[in-house]
């Protein structure tokens, strides 16, 4: 009986922190299908592409990666008939959709430290908010291809 009024004790005690803990749970970030394109002697920067789904509204702010100096969100875009590329400060990921980072939108590792070689990978680190404004932090391991890997047009990674 006494181990039986300790446990209700305790439960009741951990009951709020439980119940805050499950309130503060951030939603998921999905990443699937990430990659990162091999590069050739002399090359010193690179893309990584990726598909993103989160549960809720949220936006990646940026990434990081031991394997460059620095680590952008880029947009490409054609402008006049000329393809451009730009940093962007974020990228809006809705609720339930699947961002695709595959060709307008993508992670550019800029200062690479060394060669990216087929068969290797890379990690990441992906930088996001959540709805509530929470900041968070999903690892990623991205494996190595080939320079002619196909990246598939989609119109899923549009901004608004």
């Amino acid at each position: 009986m006494r181990a039986l009024s300790l446990l209700f004790c305790l439960c009741v005690a951990a009951g709020p922190a439980i119940a805050a803990g499950d309130a503060n749970v951030s939603p998921a970030l999905t990443v699937s299908d990430a990659w990162a394109r091999a590069t050739v002697e002399g090359q010193t920067g690179s893309g990584v592409f990726m598909h993103l789904m989160s549960r809720q509204d949220a936006q990646l702010l940026g990434a990081s990666s031991p394997a460059a100096q620095r680590v952008e969100i880029h947009e490409m875009r054609v402008v006049n008939g000329m393809m451009s590329m730009q940093r962007i400060e974020h990228l809006d990921l809705p609720a339930g959709k699947t961002v695709a980072l595959e060709h307008d939108f993508h992670i550019m590792l800029i200062g690479l430290k060394q060669p990216l070689q087929v068969g290797r990978s890379i990690s990441l680190t992906l930088h996001w908010l959540d709805a509530t404004g929470a900041r968070h932090s999903t690892n990623v391991v991205a494996p190595i291809r080939a320079l002619n890997s196909a990246v598939k047009s989609s119109s899923a990674g549009k901004r608004d």
